[in-house]
């Protein structure tokens, strides 16, 4: 092949690579809001399975900063490698402020990143726990998404730390783990602990 074909063919190349990646990049902005608002709308419909009373969750610029603010107090309880992702009020259909959403994270899980959302009503009590982000192994953590697993967190208090147990919970701070999967269990339990920790020493009354 001599010089000349050479440099066509380079010229090719690189026209078909620049074309290529302009599609790419297209296609990707095309389907990056779509994806976004799937997203959302997966987010919003489990704030509405953990909080069923509140008819909107409002971010505000108050618990923004709280929960930049708490990263390093959190960091530092014990609780895991945790940590606080954002906080909204849950609000009745008339405004009124009934509680809390929180999303929080433990790195800790059996397949990496678990983050929840929870539930808190204003006099501390929990209205439930909810997936954002779970990739356990099948038929074993992801059961911590079944209704026995999470049953058995509305209505508990928020007063104590939470702690896991592998026997039938006797106490409303402890946590029966799912069987097989202590690693997930007490990865849910340390990202709970963080979320009630911001509820009950972060939040400004």
């Amino acid at each position: 092949m001599n010089m000349k074909g050479i440099v066509k063919d380079a010229i090719m190349l690189f026209v078909i690579t620049l074309v290529a990646g302009a599609l790419l990049g297209a296609v990707h902005e095309i389907t990056l809001e779509p994806i976004a608002k799937a997203q959302q709308e997966a987010a919003n419909a489990t704030y509405r399975e953990v909080f069923p009373d509140a008819t909107n969750f409002v971010t505000t610029d108050a618990l923004t900063a709280a929960v930049e603010s708490s990263a390093d107090t959190i960091a530092a309880q014990g609780f895991g490698s945790v940590s606080v992702d954002g906080a909204m009020e849950a609000q009745d259909a008339s405004g009124n402020v009934i509680g809390y959403m929180i999303t929080a994270s433990s790195a800790e899980g059996y397949g990496g990143t678990v983050q929840i959302s929870v539930g808190v009503t204003s006099d501390g009590a929990l209205t439930g726990v909810g997936f954002l982000t779970l990739s356990e192994t099948p038929g074993l953590g992801m059961k911590a998404q079944e209704p026995e697993f999470k049953n058995q967190f509305p209505g508990k208090s928020i007063a104590d730390v939470f702690e896991v147990t592998k026997t039938t919970a006797s106490a409303d701070n402890q946590v029966q783990a799912i069987s097989g999967a202590t690693i997930t269990s007490s990865a849910v339990t340390g990202a709970l602990n963080a979320a009630a920790y911001f509820v009950n020493n972060c939040i400004a009354e």
